[in-house]
């Protein structure tokens, strides 16, 4: 048994000699080149160093794909944080508060009017486009204007009744597409309300009115022209936070 334990003793001590024999090259060629050592010296010396000590398993390393992975999701926040740094959002427009949903493609507002009325806008990211000729005398192509979905809910604080505008936000101009009516029953479970008629299906003089509705309430163009400056600030932030939330994950 002891000679066994004197034998193990040896190979231990060899194999330590070995190491620091090699870890002396490695270190002499450095020094006479006045240069770093090569990628596969580095590799080699790694490699041995964790089969000459195996009690090293703690330290975690990234494969050479995750590493690329990362130096491309930390090159791309840098030029998105350099190229076009997003703002904090704001928190009021006009009279409305607004609410900013972090990570959803959602934001919400919520106003008042008069003593009675309690209103509740949501809005989409952009969610779609349409292309529409240039304008101009020597104009040629198409242009882009991009769609935000909008829903306002406009409702009476003394009953349960409620007042729900669909409408689609463009850069310049608020369209109107439906209107429901709706309350909810006294176990506050919503009725299911008929959607009534597509708004351009109304007469002139009722869609006139119910815009004039809309506008004296706040909900008219000006909130469209804030709607698309607000999703472009809110497109970058979430666009940084979902390559962060991606390195995050590679790294872990």
């Amino acid at each position: 048994m002891s000679r066994l334990i004197r034998y193990a003793r040896r190979t231990i001590l060899s194999s330590s000699s070995i190491f620091s024999k090699t870890q002396f090259h490695c270190l002499q060629c450095h020094l006479s080149h006045g240069g770093t050592p090569s990628v596969q010296s580095r590799n080699a010396t790694l490699a041995f160093l964790f089969r000459s000590r195996p009690y090293s398993t703690g330290v975690i390393t990234k494969s050479p794909f995750e590493a690329n992975i990362l130096r491309i999701l930390r090159s791309e926040i840098d030029y998105q944080s350099d190229y076009a740094p997003p703002h904090q959002p704001v928190t009021k427009f006009n009279s409305f508060a607004v609410e900013d949903r972090a990570g959803e493609q959602w934001m919400t507002m919520n106003g008042k009017f008069g003593d009675s009325e309690d209103i509740k806008i949501e809005a989409t990211m952009f969610d779609g486009f349409v292309s529409v000729p240039r304008v101009g005398d020597d104009a040629t192509g198409e242009d882009t204007r991009l769609h935000i979905s909008v829903i306002v809910d406009i409702s009476k604080r003394d009953g349960p009744e409620t007042v729900e505008f669909v409408c689609s936000a463009w850069p310049d101009a608020l369209e109107i597409h439906n209107i429901y009516v709706f309350s909810t029953s006294r176990d506050n479970k919503l009725v299911r309300p008929y959607i009534g008629p597509h708004f351009g299906k109304l007469s002139g003089e009722l869609r006139r009115t119910l815009r004039e509705f809309l506008e004296a309430r706040g909900v008219n163009d000006e909130l469209s022209v804030f709607l698309h400056e607000y999703m472009l600030n809110k497109d970058r932030i979430e666009l940084v936070r979902w390559l962060q939330n991606l390195k995050y994950f590679v790294e872990k």
